[in-house]
């Protein structure tokens, strides 16, 4: 066994420290905000107050953090919230309501064709609607327990703190119908048009010197 000298001890826990800083200093989450005068401003504290949290895209999520308190736009960017539901779904619903009256911002995906049951399935569902992702847990059914827990998981505030000029954004189809593209001119038309021009021979222009009425 070998004996350490208390040199070799202050060594090993000033590394140790070091080491504890640095894993620190890596999960730290760096934060981007606006000041009063406009100024954009990058630090590995949560803005201020009177700071306003710069505007970020959720990742697969339709659901936008813009003016949202900080307690509410960290999580909401970092777990955001998808629901899937169907008309004559009382679960769904009630599962909606649960989630608006939490004040919990979240993107809503309808299922109504096959093709939005494929993206449900995709998603981790078995079929089974309402269906719920925070973030990366999951949960088909509503029970609100269950879901209040995986909401407290996300770091989502218990109490509601959505701003009164908050607008839920409208529910799309899980799997949207894509965009048909813009038809051109009817290209078989115009070579018909084309051809028959063609097979017309073309009137004999008057002479100049004709008169009017009489053609050679």
């Amino acid at each position: 066994m070998k004996v350490m000298t208390t040199p070799t001890l202050r060594r090993g826990a000033f590394l140790g420290l070091a080491l504890l800083l640095c894993a620190g200093t890596a999960s730290a989450q760096l934060f981007k905000w606006v000041d009063a005068n406009g100024k954009t401003h990058f630090s590995d504290t949560p803005p201020p107050a009177n700071g306003k949290l710069a505007v970020v895209k959720p990742g697969n999520a339709s659901v936008s953090t813009a003016n949202l308190p900080y307690a509410l736009a960290n999580p909401a960017r970092n777990h955001p919230v998808t629901l899937y539901t169907a008309s004559a779904c009382a679960g769904c619903d009630a599962g909606r309501s649960h989630l608006r009256n939490r004040g919990i911002p979240f993107a809503e995906k309808t299922v109504a064709t096959e093709a939005d049951v494929a993206r449900l399935k995709a998603a981790g569902s078995d079929g089974s609607l309402p269906y719920i992702a925070v973030g990366a847990a999951k949960m088909a059914g509503f029970e609100a327990a269950a879901w209040d827990t995986m909401l407290k998981n996300a770091q989502y505030p218990d109490s509601k703190m959505l701003p009164p000029s908050y607008r839920y954004p409208a529910a799309v189809a899980a799997a949207p119908v894509p965009e048909k593209p813009a038809t051109g001119p009817d290209t078989e038309a115009l070579r018909r048009a084309a051809a028959q021009q063609q097979a017309t021979p073309a009137e004999a222009a008057p002479s100049p010197t004709a008169p009017p009425g009489f053609r050679f």
